[in-house]
């Protein structure tokens, strides 16, 4: 019994420390609460809880996994033959050059021998505001100049599909009080500044920059201009209040057609600058390019070439893209599609002014002969140059003394001394030139 008792003892011992702390009322009073309904409850919310964060999970890797399958997507088998076909590859260095009034990107790669070459060109589908830089935040210009993109401004993550950030405000921008930022190359043709490409076509230039970056390549340059830097182009917009400007960019633009080295830009007193060339040949064909390129811009002006303005009520689009939308085929989402009608509007600031070419002497010569038909309005007693005899008097006078008329001669006196001096009074006229 006394085990027993001892065992009960210790056993009432412990439920009444057990009581005192408190600790019974909780494991002896759950049977009797209305638990029954209750009991199943708390492990239903946690089922539940557990299971929608199962599925968030389960909703975020699987974004994540389509947003690396965008991003890993391979460059495509024809683009891939076009750079074999240049000498270039996909882990070569790679820069872009971008045309806001044509509406395209184009890529451009290092080839074998140093040089970038053209690989191919991207229609854009949408880009804001009018030719010209953009200079603060907000006024949905697509900038010009030239921007610089090193891995971290690449976004495999973004809304519009697949982006990377092209590095607006450069130190040009900074030096003129630009503002801004995030301007992208993006994916859905949608614009406030940036430069947007469907889907498919920027995955593409997202490819091409990955495996460049991967290859080795710290940064790739990225090249906005306002139009093609031809010197049509510069006499045909010499009136623009951005020509100043775009000089500078056409400087840059001369040097990478001439060189083909990416450029190497800095900022100085405000304006861009370029350091020359290490090889003395590609620097002597810079030289060469620019005053080329300078002399045909004066002679466009001389001859007459239009001065325009080109407007726009809110950027333009590719127009293949604009063929497309008109087919019917949706291209999603459109920034401010109604601004389209009234892109790339020209407004002629000095009408071009042609000059007659000049008439060979064969022709002239045949419109002046007797036997033309022109021969008849000819003034009476006109005898062309071609149809004279010799000029009795060809060989005579030749000296402009010997022509003077004889009675002016004859008022030049000579003094005894020998120091000519001239006639006065009415003969004076005579010293006259």
């Amino acid at each position: 019994m006394k085990p027993y008792g001892r065992r009960i003892g210790r056993t009432g011992s412990s439920l009444r420390a057990r009581l005192v702390q408190g600790r019974v009322g909780r494991d002896v009073a759950r049977p009797s609460r209305p638990g029954p309904a209750m009991r199943p409850a708390r492990p239903l919310r946690g089922l539940v809880a557990s299971g929608f964060s199962v599925v968030l999970a389960l909703l975020v890797a699987g974004q994540a996994s389509a947003q690396n399958a965008k991003a890993e997507a391979p460059i495509p088998g024809a683009t891939l033959a076009l750079m074999a076909a240049k000498g270039t590859s996909p882990q070569a260095p790679v820069l872009f050059r971008a045309y806001k009034k044509e509406s395209e990107i184009e890529v451009w790669k290092k080839g074998a021998g140093g040089r970038f070459v053209y690989v191919k060109t991207f229609p854009i589908c949408r880009w804001s505001g009018q030719l010209g830089p953009k200079r603060k935040s907000g006024d949905r210009q697509t900038p010009e100049g030239f921007y610089s993109v090193p891995q971290r401004q690449m976004n495999p993550n973004s809304h519009y599909y697949l982006s990377f950030d092209v590095g607006y405000p450069n130190a040009y921008d900074r030096a003129h009080g630009g503002t801004g930022s995030a301007v992208m190359v993006h994916g859905v043709c949608s614009s406030m500044g940036c430069f947007a490409m469907m889907d498919n076509t920027v995955g593409e230039i997202y490819a091409i920059a990955r495996d460049a970056l991967k290859g080795g390549q710290s940064a790739f340059q990225f090249q906005s201009y306002p139009f093609r830097m031809t010197a049509e182009n510069m006499a045909r917009y010499r009136t623009d209040p951005n020509i100043a400007f775009w000089r500078e960019l056409k400087a840059g633009a001369d040097r990478f057609e001439a060189t083909g080295e990416e450029l190497q830009v800095s900022v100085v007193g405000g304006r861009y600058a370029f350091a020359p060339s290490k090889d003395s040949g590609k620097e002597a064909a810079v030289a060469t390019r620019r005053a080329a390129e300078e002399a045909r811009i004066a002679a466009l002006v001389e001859d007459g070439a239009a001065a325009m303005r080109t407007t726009y009520s809110d950027g333009g689009q590719h127009a293949f893209w604009a063929a497309l939308a008109a087919k019917g085929t949706s291209l999603g989402e459109v920034s401010r599609p109604e601004a389209l009608a009234y892109a790339g509007l020209e407004t002629v600031v000095i009408p071009a002014r042609r000059r007659a070419p000049p008439v060979p002497e064969a022709t002239w010569a045949a419109w002046a002969a007797p036997s033309s038909a022109l021969s008849p309005t000819r003034m009476a007693g006109f005898v062309p140059s071609f149809e004279r005899g010799p000029d009795p008097f060809g060989g005579l006078d030749a000296r402009f003394e010997d022509r003077i008329p004889r009675f002016v001669r004859a008022g030049w006196a000579v003094d005894p001394a020998g120091l000519g001096r001239r006639a006065t009074g009415p003969l004076a006229l005579a010293d006259r030139p």
